[in-house]
């Protein structure tokens, strides 16, 4: 059983009374991925709800070339595979653990009726699927009308935390391929353009870390 706890840290499930969140962590499976390990494919049947409880999960498409685009990255208390789970479809997207992770997974049968019976629940979801939809909205326009420097500028803005000692803000621990599937580029743009962002003093790139140094110049360049 989850414990209660944990389960009040998930924005989701935030303003669900204590008994009820013992009632749901009854029924919440906790499984382990390594990093590289894959969630689920695109087209698989959606099955439960997956909560980050530690790590971090990449979102991705992939064309028929190979080429990936990441559509986001998830870390500790993100919600995901909620759309297969509400409209019955496969799986929009691929889910792979960039990193050790732990997941909290609620089958679809509970998952709708828990919906049913919390109508505060399924508002909050309402919220997350709507923040999405801006997302992808975003996306959708920045490959329309940004150029790659520009994408890459949003991407780190989006993707780098404050640390709570102060100091710069930080990305998650990010490969060369991830980073470029942000930012739908290739490696090699990205490498040319992180080089010169890194070269004007906008960023320090260290250890898979992109450091924000300069964070009003950084997004001066999206244009």
């Amino acid at each position: 059983m989850v414990e209660s706890s944990l389960l009040s840290q998930v924005p989701l499930f935030r303003q669900l009374p204590p008994d009820t969140l013992a009632q749901l962590g009854r029924h919440l499976r906790q499984r382990h991925y390594g990093k590289g390990d894959t969630v689920f494919y695109e087209g698989d049947p959606g099955t439960s709800l997956c909560v980050v409880q530690n790590g971090r999960i990449k979102l991705g498409l992939t064309s028929t070339e190979g080429r990936e685009i990441v559509i986001d990255l998830l870390g500790t208390g993100d919600v995901f595979g909620e759309l297969a789970l509400l409209d019955g479809e496969p799986r929009s997207a691929t889910a792979v653990a960039t990193e050790a992770s732990d997941l909290l997974l609620l089958e679809r049968d509970e998952f709708v009726q828990f919906l049913l019976e919390r109508p505060t629940v399924a508002v909050a979801l309402l919220g997350i699927l709507s923040r999405r939809l801006r997302r992808d909205a975003q996306l959708l326009q920045d490959a329309a009308f940004l150029d790659v420097p520009a994408r890459l500028a949003r991407t780190i803005l989006r993707l780098a935390e404050a640390p709570s000692a102060g100091g710069p803000a930080v990305t998650p621990r990010l490969n060369q391929t991830d980073l470029a599937g942000l930012a739908g580029t290739t490696r090699e743009t990205l490498n040319k353009w992180l080089g010169f962002f890194q070269e004007q003093g906008f960023i320090r790139w260290e250890k898979g870390r992109i450091s924000v140094l300069e964070p009003l110049r950084l997004r001066q360049r999206i244009v």
